[in-house]
């Protein structure tokens, strides 16, 4: 089943992932759209080392560029959409708690401000 990823977009429009994303060097940009595109198609299916649960409903899509290993957070929506929240350079073993929180508040906000 093909998803369609989104970017977590602020109360003020601004989108903190992409303008992470856009900060990447060229070739990581590229891995990045890369494994993007693997989400897109295979959505929940597809593992490790790509994609990774970390737990309270959310996932890293994982890849490696000149500034080290790199990771973006994100959650499923029903299960035909991704959303993006949040982006950073892993600089120890385990996933820094403030970038996962970051991540469970984004997914908050997100669905407070999409109730229908």
């Amino acid at each position: 089943m093909a998803v369609i990823t989104y970017y977590f977009c602020t109360s003020s429009g601004r989108s903190p992932v992409k303008d992470f994303i856009d900060s990447l060097d060229l070739t990581s940009q590229r891995k990045f759209f890369s494994v993007k595109s693997m989400l897109e198609e295979f959505g929940h299916r597809l593992t490790y080392p790509h994609a990774k649960y970390i737990g309270d409903g959310t996932f890293e899509l994982r890849f490696s560029g000149g500034e080290g290993a790199i990771r973006v957070m994100y959650f499923f929506l029903h299960n035909d959409a991704a959303i993006f929240t949040n982006g950073f350079i892993k600089k120890t073993k385990k996933t820094p708690l403030r970038e996962k929180l970051l991540a469970i508040q984004r997914r908050k906000a997100y669905y407070e401000a999409n109730e229908s």
